[in-house]
C-alpha cells in the first residue's frame, strides 16, 4: 500500500480526516457523469484500497446532488459516435468490479438526487446514510438506454425481482423513505443530520479490529461479485447496442426538449 495523491483526480474530491476518506463526486450542480468522471470512477476505487492512509470511505456529492447520472451532452456524443461508448465498456465493468473490490468499508452520504449510474455506485456501497430530501432510481430507460452499468445487478438483490423490474422498466424514482422501506438504505435523516449520522457509522465500524472488518465485508461481497461477474457483460453489451437505436437519439432529445417523446411502434 502506499500514500495516494488523488490532486490529479478532476471530477472527484478527496479529502482525510483521520482514517476517514471522503470522496465526493464534483461536476456541476448535479455531478453529471461526464467522459472525465467515468473514467476516474474507473480507477479511484482501486486508488481508494492502495491508500494507506485511510481505513474506511465515504462516497459523496458535492453539493446538492449525489449524482444525477449521465451527462446529457455527453449523450449527444455518444449518439453521434457510438463507437465513443464501445470505447468505455472496460471502464462501466472496472466501475463496478472494483468498488466491490474494495476491502474496506465504504458508506455512502446520499446527500442528494443518485440517478442511473449514480444510484448503482450509491447502492453497490456498504452503509447507505440518506438525506430525507434526496431521491434514487435508475431511469436509463428514460434516455433510451439498457440499465447496463449495474442496475440490473444490484437492484434485484436487493429489493427482489419483482419490484426490480418495476423500477427499472418505468424508471421511477424513490423517495428517502420508500427506498428505506424497501431496505434499499441503511438510514434516512435531515440534511441536517446527515453529517452526524455518518460520522457515528463510521466510528461503530473503525471501533473493531480493522481486518476482521473488512474479511467480513470480503466474505459478504462474494455472492454480490459473483452476480456482476455473470451480468456485466451481456448487461454493457445490450447497453451498447441500445445506444444505436433511433429511440435512443429521440429519448434524448425528448428530454433535452422538456417534449413528449415519439418513439418508434
Amino acid at each position: 500500500m502506499r500514500v495516494i495523491d488523488f490532486s490529479g483526480y478532476t471530477r472527484i474530491k478527496a479529502n482525510r480526516d483521520g482514517r476517514v476518506l471522503t470522496l465526493a463526486l464534483s461536476n456541476g450542480p448535479v455531478n453529471a457523469v461526464d467522459a472525465a468522471m467515468h473514467a476516474e470512477l474507473a480507477r479511484v476505487f482501486i486508488d481508494a484500497q492502495d491508500d494507506r492512509d485511510s481505513d474506511l470511505i465515504v462516497l459523496t456529492g458535492e453539493g446538492r446532488a449525489f449524482c444525477a447520472g449521465g451527462d446529457t451532452t455527453w449523450f449527444d456524443e455518444q449518439i453521434a459516435n457510438p463507437a465513443s461508448f464501445v470505447a468505455i465498456a472496460h471502464e462501466a465493468k472496472r466501475i463496478v468490479t472494483s468498488l466491490l473490490e474494495v476491502e474496506k468499508p465504504v458508506i455512502c452520504r446520499l446527500n442528494g438526487a443518485a440517478a442511473g449510474l449514480g444510484a448503482t455506485i450509491a447502492l453497490m456501497c456498504d452503509l447507505v446514510v440518506m438525506a430525507d430530501t434526496a431521491r434514487i432510481g435508475d431511469p436509463h430507460v428514460k434516455v433510451g438506454l439498457v440499465a447496463g452499468d449495474g442496475g440490473a445487478v444490484i437492484w434485484p438483490l436487493l429489493v427482489g425481482y419483482a419490484r426490480a423490474k418495476e423500477l427499472l422498466m418505468t424508471g421511477e424514482l424513490l423517495t428517502a423513505e420508500q427506498a428505506h422501506a424497501m431496505g434499499l438504505v441503511n438510514h434516512v435523516v435531515t440534511a441536517g443530520q446527515l453529517d452526524a449520522k455518518v460520522a457515528e457509522r463510521a466510528q461503530a465500524i473503525l471501533a473493531n479490529p480493522k481486518w476482521a472488518v473488512r474479511w467480513t465485508k470480503t466474505v459478504t461481497n462474494i455472492g454480490l461479485k459473483r452476480t456482476a461477474a455473470e451480468l456485466m457483460d451481456a448487461s454493457v453489451g445490450y447497453e451498447i447496442v441500445s445506444n444505436t437505436l433511433a429511440d435512443r437519439a429521440e429519448a434524448v432529445a425528448a428530454f433535452k426538449e422538456k417534449r413528449p417523446a415519439r418513439f418508434e411502434r
